[in-house]
């Protein structure tokens, strides 16, 4: 065992986190097959910043892409995750270090057949404790397609508030360029 510290932040986290129904836990390999499966389907893919092309282009991509998520499960099955990317805030160059690792952005995926029965907005909500408390981050951001109601809507509902709304800024790969939307939200708002 090694006597070095983890730099990866989300480490911090107290993981197997319990929810009403869920629980949340840090994603591992073993992972790949059930996320495979939502993140495969048309429904879902059409709202991912990365499609995966095939199996082969998700088996190679997911071993480095899976470190940043939180898997959600229900009743012990993989039925989404939830996307924590630590990032530095902007800063003048004087004080440029006290931005670093301040803030997260989030994103969010959960399998079809378990839409509309409020996982997800339980899943971000505990995230969004998490980053506040756990981890100490002073600012969270999320975006979506605006064409994507029901990401935008459940940032809303979770007390996120718009920041902008950007016309055609997102290559969408059917869609062509079209609007995007971002959201944020301070600890302070949250506490």
């Amino acid at each position: 065992m090694s006597d070095e510290q983890s730099t990866d932040p989300l480490d911090a986290i107290d993981w197997r986190v319990h929810t009403e129904r869920l629980v949340l836990r840090r994603s591992t390999l073993q992972d790949s097959d059930a996320m495979w499966e939502y993140r495969r389907r048309p429904e879902v893919s059409e709202w991912l910043g990365w499609i995966p092309a095939d199996r082969a282009d998700w088996d190679a991509e997911y071993p480095e892409r899976h470190g940043i998520n939180a898997a959600i499960e229900l009743d012990g099955r993989v039925i989404g995750d939830v996307m924590i990317r630590i990032g530095d805030g902007w800063g003048q160059r004087e004080v440029k270090d006290l931005a670093k690792g301040v803030e997260a952005e989030l994103g969010w995926t959960l399998h079809p057949d378990f839409q509309g029965r409020g996982y997800a907005s339980e899943a971000v909500r505990a995230v969004i404790g998490l980053c506040f408390t756990q981890l100490g981050l002073r600012r969270l951001t999320a975006g979506a397609f605006a064409e994507n109601e029901a990401s935008w809507r459940l940032m809303e509902r979770l007390g996120m508030r718009r920041e902008a709304y950007n016309v055609k800024e997102s290559l969408h790969g059917t869609r062509g360029w079209i609007d995007g939307v971002a959201y944020a939200l301070l600890a302070e708002e949250w506490a």
